[in-house]
């Protein structure tokens, strides 16, 4: 929304447990409707850094705001206008779908819960399944399930953690339908994914790495600024092709997709040069444009290289 505070607006962030430190001089401004996606390989940060934002954590420096109330100061009230959605799923599986709304509703003290917990069944497609217990549902449906507890006391902005991980395609998509639909009523979302088809949906993506934003932008931007070099081949044997690509000088990822086989790298003449060396007339090649995945490959190597 032009002109509006930033939902999220923090700075040189620190935390650490023990000796570890997770969080290193994290700085991260969110707009306010903005869908923004949340990337980095496991143990990036990136659940802590969500800890930090609804104060569940406090940092141990820096410092801002979250939806314009202090973070060191005013955590309480950053959680009731906050739904936060956790990885695991953490709500009761012998309660029914609508007696965990319920219990959720009484937490935050909601009037006329009725009427707020048949809005937000009618809304996630669950009133149908209102008196099923939440253990007997499958992956999907429970994540619904927690968007509907997520979303019950009107939260200004959702922390999702992960919150498509081991649902189908077809749940994942029809979860993403409603986390726009909520963005187009106002709500800012803060995501983390690891699937790429997921972060091209978010109007913009930020990239975690030992604690630190790596890169941010659109997902166009974000592939532009790794300044990687793609290039794919069809034809017979890319199976054979591809074990030996993978060990060659300037190859950074090597990988088959159906029937097509992709390359990348940050040094084109290297990568020409393994072409030239694999020596294979049977198979077609061409430079390709990078995608997301390759990125996000390419990042998750430069950081276990650094480690």
């Amino acid at each position: 929304m032009s002109g509006a505070a930033p939902a999220i607006d923090v700075h040189d962030l620190v935390k650490s447990f023990r000796a570890r430190k997770v969080i290193d001089g994290l700085t991260l401004r969110v707009e306010t409707g903005e869908v923004c996606g949340f990337l980095g390989g496991n143990g990036s940060g990136k659940t802590t850094t969500i800890r930090l934002l609804c104060g569940l954590l406090r940092p141990d420096g820096g410092g801002g705001t979250c939806l314009g109330l202090d973070l060191l100061t005013h955590g309480p009230e950053i959680r009731l206008q906050v739904g936060y959605m956790t990885q695991q799923f953490s709500f009761y599986g012998d309660l029914t779908v609508a007696e965990n709304l319920e219990f959720v509703a009484r937490l935050y003290a909601l009037p006329d819960r009725r009427t707020v917990i048949a809005t937000a069944l009618d809304r996630m497609g669950l009133t149908d399944r209102a008196g099923q217990l939440a253990g007997e549902l499958s992956g999907g449906w429970k994540q619904r399930m927690a968007l509907a507890a997520c979303i019950l006391h009107q939260p200004r902005l959702l922390l999702l953690d992960e919150p498509t991980a081991g649902v189908d395609a077809r749940a994942r998509r029809q979860f993403w339908d409603m986390i726009h639909e909520l963005a187009a009523d106002g709500m800012t979302v803060l995501v983390s994914t690891h699937y790429m088809d997921e972060a091209e949906r978010c109007s913009r993506v930020v990239y975690l790495a030992g604690g630190r934003l790596v890169v941010q932008g659109t997902a166009a931007e974000v592939v532009a600024q790794a300044h990687l070099v793609t290039f794919e081949a069809i034809g017979p044997g890319i199976e054979r092709a591809v074990r030996r690509l993978r060990d060659q000088p300037g190859v950074e990822t090597a990988a088959v997709f159906g029937q097509a086989l992709r390359i990348a790298g940050l040094d084109r003449a290297a990568l020409e040069a393994a072409i030239d060396r694999l020596g294979d007339p049977a198979l077609s090649w061409q430079e390709a444009e990078p995608r997301l995945d390759d990125v996000f490959i390419h990042m998750l190597n430069t950081q276990e290289a650094a480690e």
